[in-house]
């Protein structure tokens, strides 16, 4: 079964506009949830929304929202009414900019969407948009409305859609200085500075995703499966406390372990069969569920 989009409406740029629809890119449904229950009963808790001063259960088409203008007074919002706040990015991802992409600072970017033409008419007009962010090497800078809120969203060719991620506000980002400006200045010893370079060159790599896993994810689903064979529950490595206390003897050490630490070619078959085991482990819990 398709995705449902997060949102449809009209890609556009100048006077050339194409109907799109907007769908996650990221999904985090495969983690592991768990339910609130009653130690005493087994049962599941089931919360339930009540009124501040009468702590009498509200019904759900009785509750609306209300905006605050003084203590114990509220301006009352229909939901109607925020469907209908007079905006164009309500129902168009209307592209404002172009802009090259390593200007857009890596602290703005939030959640990502996938952007794709959603009838056979727009793919020409969407194609044409894409190839020429494409061909000039610049992302999009547009506005459009999600949830109920305006989202700015970086606009960028990727395969044969259009990736759009949505950006943070100026307002949202805190100041780094606030953070960073009690950290003195610390003039780094060459002799130092050479063997931290040489233990970044010896674990120099390629991002692979596919090499990160859910470690924290693995240890749940083997605790789960413990308890539900009632079985001793798995335990976590005790850290190795380090003894170092001079930083130049810990670098050296460093480059000492890494220089000697030979990887062997059935470590990397043995983490292909712990995913498998782990993946197998996730279904057969899916469906005893």
């Amino acid at each position: 079964m398709a995705p449902r989009p997060n949102w449809k409406g009209h890609l556009k740029l100048s006077l050339v506009s194409c109907s799109v629809a907007l769908y996650s890119a990221t999904s985090i449904s495969e983690r592991i949830r768990f339910n609130i229950i009653n130690r005493k009963t087994g049962n599941r808790i089931r919360n339930q929304v009540v009124d501040s001063e009468t702590e009498e259960p509200v019904e759900q088409d009785d509750r609306v929202k209300g905006y605050q203008v003084e203590k114990g007074r509220y301006i009352l919002v229909e939901d109607e009414e925020l469907d209908e706040v007079a905006l164009e990015s309500t129902h168009t991802i209307d592209i404002e900019a172009f802009v090259p992409r390593k200007e857009v600072d890596e602290i703005y970017l939030d959640e990502s969407y996938y952007i794709v033409p959603s009838d056979k008419v727009s793919h020409e007009a969407f194609s044409v948009i894409r190839e020429a962010m494409k061909e000039e090497d610049l992302v999009g800078i547009a506005r459009v409305v999600l949830y109920r809120r305006e989202r700015i969203l970086m606009l960028q060719p990727r395969g044969k859609g259009v990736m759009a991620t949505a950006l943070r506000y100026r307002t949202e980002v805190r100041d780094e200085a606030d953070y960073f400006d009690d950290i003195p200045a610390t003039k780094v010893p060459a002799d130092m500075l050479k063997l931290a370079i040489h233990i970044l060159d010896s674990k120099k790599a390629h991002f692979d995703p596919k090499k990160f896993e859910d470690r924290y994810e693995d240890a749940l689903v083997d605790l789960i499966k413990a308890k539900q064979a009632g079985k001793p529950l798995p335990k976590a490595p005790e850290a190795r406390p380090s003894n170092v206390i001079n930083l130049m003897d810990a670098l050296r050490r460093s480059v000492k372990e890494e220089n000697g630490n030979t990887r062997k070619p059935a470590r990397s078959t043995a983490r292909r069969t712990t995913r498998a085991r782990k993946a197998s482990s996730r279904a057969r819990m899916k469906r005893a569920s």
